[in-house]
């Protein structure tokens, strides 16, 4: 097959995995889809094609525009989408980052091994769901006063550590060290504010999780030993983003860029696309205000594993220490950060939307942590339930292929309303303790909502980006407790 035909669109085939929309009418680049034929056929099941079609209007985009294989329809810009805009002439776009900034996950090892939990997943999944808030509105590990809010976005896990919430270690172990210097807590508004106070550390509802796994494979040795994976331990995945501060951060500037440049807006074909030209005094705000909720995302989940160590001890009789829980690392989706990248033999700085999309630097980048430098960076790749996850390594062809970014987990198959229609949350339960798996919610309805069979194939889509060489398999994990909102 060498072209692929959905709903009036055409996608040429450049190379294996590779499908090009070419550039025609107002388009400013092509826009590329990575995916087997399989994951093609379910990407092109919804909006996924225009929306990624319609995201090459931006202006300064560059090169072209990606999809992801876990691709899948968003507000505007699709999830699994990466746009690389131009820093000085394009712009930034609210919709194509998302209104759950920084919606991300981490993991941390632990020297416990499959047999050391065995035996205690009921009481370990109470103690995290009576320990750890989730479901929809407030209720946090801690309620943060002004001070403390302001703190947070300015200065994001240095504060955590600083208040006796982690370690120095688990700075040198986070997406830049935990915090973006470029936060600016005066551009985010006094409601987007009033709307975290209450919610910093709490993984609040829809696909949000904390997961105790085991690892079933590694398939590298050498940066399995690098990662400190190995087969049979007991790793722990927090899934959970920016809450309701980074919503409205999303919506007050949403709602300002339609005011202040529907010039723009009037140009572009779908107006949740919606930007603010680059070097523009609402571009500086909304950078500043998104950076604040990046390292609000960050702390959010800082606390939670701080928690999930308390936990831990009390279940375990042993101090978090004793047990070796550090953090892995942890990668930041729905974001649009300044990066330089080669292009065209020049160095650009370009806003790099990724929507759903994970930063996957290589091996050599200095911005991967030093204790990871020789063999690229870690990335994180959550999987359904019932279908475990993995974790990669930055590729040798990611900086080329994708501005250095690949997918962000399964993608979605099934929307949430058709979930429950399909599904019965009792029932998935039952399955999965079958297999297993311990899974604690706030309603049924979430757990159906969440059920294995609304992703994508994670293992196809990790085969994927292996294959292109922009994020390489490491390890593969399996749930053994899983508390959701």
């Amino acid at each position: 097959m060498t072209t692929y035909d959905a709903d009036g669109i055409t996608l040429e085939k450049v190379r294996e995995y590779v499908w090009e929309i070419p550039q025609e009418g107002d388009m400013r680049t092509p826009a590329r889809v990575l995916a087997s034929e399989a994951l093609l056929d379910e990407i092109s099941d919804d909006k996924t094609l225009q929306q990624i079609k319609n995201a090459t209007h931006l202006p300064g985009i560059t090169n072209h525009a990606i999809c992801m294989p876990d691709g899948h329809q968003g507000y505007g810009f699709p999830v699994g989408g990466v746009g690389a805009l131009d820093a000085k002439n394009g712009c930034i776009s609210p919709g194509a980052v998302g209104y759950d900034i920084n919606c991300g996950v981490r993991m941390m090892t632990t020297n416990l091994t499959y047999d050391d939990v065995r035996g205690n997943e009921e009481e370990l999944v109470d103690a995290l769901f009576a320990n750890v808030p989730s479901g929809l509105g407030g209720g946090g590990i801690v309620k943060g006063d002004a001070d403390a809010i302001e703190g947070i976005l300015a200065r994001g896990v240095e504060w955590a550590v600083e208040e006796g919430y982690g370690v120095e270690d688990d700075l040198r172990a986070c997406e830049d060290e935990g915090r973006r210097p470029d936060a600016d807590p005066s551009a985010v508004s006094q409601k987007a504010k009033d709307r975290g106070r209450n919610q910093i550390g709490s993984l609040g509802s829809g696909n949000h999780f904390l997961e105790i796994q085991r690892v079933t494979d590694v398939f590298r040795e050498d940066v399995g030993d690098a990662f400190d994976l190995r087969e049979d331990q007991i790793v722990v995945l927090i899934h959970c983003g920016s809450r309701g501060l980074g919503h409205q951060v999303c919506n007050d500037y949403l709602r300002k860029i339609e005011k202040q440049h529907a010039d723009l807006l009037d140009r572009l074909p779908d107006k949740e696309l919606a930007a603010a030209p680059a070097g523009s005094e609402l571009a500086e705000e909304y950078y500043g205000a998104m950076c604040a909720a990046i390292n609000f995302a960050w702390v959010n989940r800082q606390l939670i594993m701080h928690r999930t160590r308390r936990v831990f001890e009390r279940v375990f009789d042993r101090t978090w220490e004793q047990m070796e829980m550090q953090l892995l690392y942890d990668v930041a989706h729905n974001i649009a950060k300044k990066e330089s990248h080669d292009v065209d033999g020049e160095s650009r700085e370009l806003y790099v939307h990724r929507k759903g999309a994970t930063r996957a630097f290589p091996a050599g980048h200095p911005e991967v942590p030093a204790a990871y430098r020789d063999v690229g960076q870690p990335i994180i790749i959550p999987g359904s339930m019932g279908a475990g996850s993995y974790v990669l390594r930055g590729g040798d062809k990611s900086m080329t292929e994708t501005f250095g970014s690949t997918a962000h987990g399964a993608g979605r198959l099934m929307s949430r309303t058709a979930a429950k229609d399909t599904y019965w949350g009792g029932d998935v339960q039952d399955e999965l303790e079958q297999d297993g798996v311990y899974v604690k919610a706030q309603s049924g309805a979430t757990v159906a909502e969440e059920a294995p069979g609304v992703y994508k194939d994670v293992d196809e889509v990790v085969r994927v980006s292996d294959a292109l060489g922009i994020g390489d398999k490491v390890a593969r994990t399996f749930p053994v407790c899983n508390i959701k909102g």
